[in-house]
Order: structure tokens, then sequence, then C-alpha cells
């Protein structure tokens, strides 16, 4: 079996989780979707890589409170460079996932500083949402900035593209397997429970509703037309959790995009992979 041609909800969902989700669908898509609303915000735990090991072990790492959404954050700064690089993993992901990166980016001079977002990884809590990233990217270029570019991966660089359009300063941004649309987000992850295009509908309704605003306003593309610096957009042709036609859309809008394709990384796998590596660090350096 190939985990990279699975997509990562698909893989990860306990069986119980699957079956109680087609039950209630079945039942009712309106407790359907509660349901999976619950399951929405809850990101998936597992153990840390092997390849991620030494940026962790040699990281300095401290527990801070992010007083505007009440919440405790691991912080892990590498490398003692004062040139800083941001980077921000993406859902289920953690501050070592962009560890190759980071290591990359040490050798040519570079320090990184990186978080567990809510709920992830080793930061307190059960359950999270796209504005706790937002909100902690915005604390930590004030207790930990200035930063001179800024890496993120699926939800980090949604994350990134709406703190940049709202005043994140830097002067590069790279985003990798970035979706765009938070509507397409919500009915994939309906896709991926097995549940219906009704309950897709009722879900993001239902966060629409309880944020008290159409969270499609997060989306990439929305964020990117208010975006003028150098932005590089990376997608992989076979990302099976984000489609491709998402850098598209995203590239579309930005005042200097560049849009790079790769082939058979999947949505994970691109993230370790020494070419792209190679791209991003050469643009940095640009």
């Amino acid at each position: 079996m190939n985990k990279d041609k699975i997509p990562i909800q698909a893989l990860l969902l306990p069986k119980p989780i699957l079956y109680t989700g087609k039950l209630l669908n079945f039942l009712s898509p309106f407790l359907a979707s509660r349901f999976a609303a619950r399951m929405f915000l809850t990101p998936f735990k597992y153990d840390m890589p092997d390849r991620e090991k030494e940026m962790y072990e040699h990281s300095k790492k401290e527990l801070i409170k992010i007083d505007s959404i009440n919440r405790e954050i691991m912080v892990y700064s590498y490398g003692n460079s004062e040139k800083k690089i941001l980077l921000v993993h993406g859902w289920s992901g953690t501050g070592t996932q962009l560890s190759k990166i980071a290591d990359k980016l040490l050798e040519n001079g570079y320090s990184t500083v990186s978080f567990d977002a809510p709920a992830h990884g080793k930061s307190p809590g059960k359950r999270t949402i796209l504005p706790h990233f937002i909100e902690t990217i915005h604390h930590l270029e004030k207790t930990h900035g200035p930063f001179e570019a800024a890496i993120g991966h699926s939800l980090g660089g949604m994350s990134l593209l709406r703190t940049t359009k709202f005043g994140l300063n830097i002067k590069k941004l790279v985003i990798v397997g970035t979706a765009n649309s938070i509507t397409a987000v919500t009915k994939n992850f309906a896709k991926n429970l097995q549940l219906s295009q009704k309950v897709a509908r009722l879900l993001k309704s239902y966060f629409d509703n309880r944020y008290g605003e159409d969270l499609d306003h997060y989306s990439g593309a929305v964020s990117a037309k208010g975006i003028k610096i150098p932005t590089m957009v990376i997608h992989d042709k076979n990302d099976v959790d984000v489609h491709y036609s998402s850098a598209h859309e995203i590239v579309k809008e930005l005042e200097k995009g560049k849009l790079v394709l790769t082939e058979n990384l999947g949505h994970r796998k691109i993230l370790g992979d020494k070419k792209v590596i190679s791209t991003i660090v050469d643009f940095i350096l640009e």
C-alpha cells in the first residue's frame, strides 16, 4: 500500500469513527455534521519520526501563552543567527515537521522559529482551528521576530497568506501544498469521513455561524490578493490531500507569485525532497 496515495485523514481516522459517522449520516445529516465538526477540530497525534528528532533535541523549547486565544503553545528556536525564518506546520503536523528545510537554512546562515499549534505536538489541548494558527503567528512576530521570511505547509501556508496580507512583516513567503478554499477543505473532509455532501454543507454552515463570518474569507486566493512580496507556491501534481489546482488559483492572485510544480512527491514527502528544499533556500537567498 502506497500511503502517499491515501489522504492523511482517510489514513489516520480510526474505523469506529468512520462507522459512527456513517450511521449518523444515515439517521440524521444534522447530527452527522456536528459529529464531523468535532472531528474536524481534533488534530491527529502520531509519534515523532526519527528525521525530526535532531531538530527537536537541538532546539530551545519554551511553552508560551497566547492571551488572545487563551492557549499555550510549544515554541522551537533552532540555531543562533539573528536572521530568522518562521516555519509553520500544517494540520496534525508539528513544529519539527519542516526539519529538513530548517537544517538547510541553518547551513546557509539562518535560524528558524517554529511552533506546535494548539492541540498539536507538545502543545496542550484537544481541539483547535485556523484562526488559532493565525493569532499564534502574529504573537510570535512580536515575541520572537522580526523574521526575514516564512515557510508554511498546507494549513500553515493558508495561515501565512492571511497573516502576510494583514501585517506580518517579511521579505519572502513560501507555501507548500496549500489549499485555496475552506469550502473545498470541508467537502474533502466529509468525503474522507465517507459522509454525504449535504453533511459537508451543514458542516461549513456550522463553522460560519460559530465564528461569525464566512470562513471562505480565509481562503488562500482571497488572502493572496493583498500580498505584494515575492511568494513561491510549491505543489505536487500527485497531492491527494490538496489538489494542485489550488496552487494555480492562489498564484493567479499574487502580485509577485512564482509557481513550482513537482510530481510523485505527494502532500508530505515533498517536505523532505532535496531538490524542493534547494529551490526554497535559493529563493530565500535571492
